[in-house]
């Protein structure tokens, strides 16, 4: 049935009289009257009507009410995927997604994939990877080199498995310019096996976590050790070169020789200048 805003239009029905007997007088008696067949056919003839004028009226409100109602809204386009949903969905992956939350780089990947073409490949390293350096190595970094370790992880474009034999050495990272030395990363392909190379870690691409025509994340077995933050540090901590544990004895020996020699000096010049006042 279809709605329409067209005035309702009620027959009109024949006049029926309605008559009020009177109040029987004493000793007076009116004959019983009883309902003849055409009184009865007047009630039903009239009672079809009103059934059909009420149904056509609630038909029309509700027909007005539903019309009233705000048009339902399409649903939004979905956003770029996180990458932190998706490892963790992954599993074992713990200690990255948390350097990703920490850094804020996780926000930062929304953002750029919503807002660029180009897509993301991330290399992304498990909790046993981690696990794998050296006893304090990752707390040891201060926050900028954190963040220099995580987007060395991160290059900014989308890398298929199979096009890596066509990238460029040293593939460029999200952590720095690749061609001062600083954040290397290069990469030889064999049949399938992707390999890559920093100066301080070799290790091969293992697995396909993620791929979308956008994003792409693979799996690695060793973290991704950037000279610029790694080779800096070992370089720092470890002794200075030139001098021999021997060597710094006996310049050690000696000047403490000297020194006992020049307060002897200075012994005999106050005996002296003592004997002298005399």
């Amino acid at each position: 049935m279809v709605c329409s805003n067209s005035v309702l239009s009620i027959p009109s029905s024949p006049y029926i009289p309605f008559h009020f007997p009177l109040l029987p007088l004493p000793n007076q008696q009116f004959p019983t009257h009883t309902k003849t067949p055409s009184t009865m056919a007047i009630t039903k003839q009239h009672l079809i009507p009103l059934f059909a004028i009420s149904f056509l009226l609630f038909f029309q409100l509700h027909c007005s009410t539903a019309s009233a109602q705000a048009p339902a809204q399409s649903p939004a386009p979905p956003g770029p995927p996180d990458v932190t949903k998706i490892l963790q969905k992954a599993g074992q992956y713990s200690v990255f997604v948390r350097l990703l939350k920490s850094t804020q780089v996780s926000d930062r990947l929304i953002g750029e994939l919503k807002d660029t073409d180009d897509g993301k490949t991330i290399f992304a390293p498990t909790d046993k990877a981690f696990s794998a350096l050296k006893s304090g190595a990752l707390n040891s970094l201060n926050d900028e080199q954190r963040v220099q370790l995580v987007l060395f992880h991160v290059i900014p474009s989308y890398i298929p498995l199979s096009q890596f034999q066509t990238v460029s050495n040293p593939m460029r990272t999200q952590a720095g310019d690749s061609g001062d030395g600083e954040f290397p990363l290069n990469v030889t392909t064999s049949g399938n096996r992707v390999v890559l190379k920093t100066g301080l870690t070799k290790t091969s691409v293992s697995d396909t976590i993620y791929t979308d025509g956008q994003l792409a994340v693979y799996r690695v077995d060793q973290v991704l050790q950037p000279l610029q933050v790694f080779a800096a540090r070992s370089s720092a901590l470890a002794p200075a070169p030139g001098i021999s544990r021997k060597a710094a004895d006996v310049d050690g020996k000696s000047k403490a020789s000297s020194l006992a020699m020049q307060n002897l000096a200075l012994f005999v010049v106050s005996v002296i200048a003592f004997a002298l006042s005399l």
